[in-house]
């Protein structure tokens, strides 16, 4: 089965060699996100909550342009600058999540892209 190319100018443009997304095999499979604004390039917002709402948002628009939605998310890796975001970044990210929340792994990491507070990435199904 062919990979397929997902693009979408409602979330940030990606900044190297790499695809917003790609459809595969009945699943799609997206690049990490950090909180740029799609319009404006710019980081959107100092504290975790505001960047992950952000975040979230982007991979969403992401979804959507792939015929997918956070309701078909099997599994997420969330990167986080500091560790001590871990409470105010899983109530944001919670509520994108009402039911059956995917799988998930977070960890910390030393640096980001544009010194960004939060990255995730996703797997939905198609």
């Amino acid at each position: 089965m062919p990979r397929e190319v997902v693009k979408t100018d409602d979330a940030p443009q990606v900044l190297g060699p790499y695809s917003q997304a790609i459809k595969a095999n009945g699943f799609v499979f997206l690049s990490g996100q950090t909180a740029l604004h799609p319009g404006t390039g710019q980081m959107v917002g100092q504290d975790i909550k505001t960047q992950t709402k952000r975040v979230m948002d982007n991979l969403n628009a992401v979804l959507e342009a792939a015929g997918s939605s956070l309701e078909k998310v099997v599994k997420c890796s969330v990167f986080l600058k500091d560790m001590n975001d871990f409470g105010p970044m899983n109530e944001e990210y919670g509520s994108y999540f009402k039911e059956l929340p995917p799988a998930r792994t977070t960890v910390q990491i030393a640096k980001l892209p544009r010194d960004a507070l939060i990255e995730v990435d996703m797997i939905a199904m198609l």
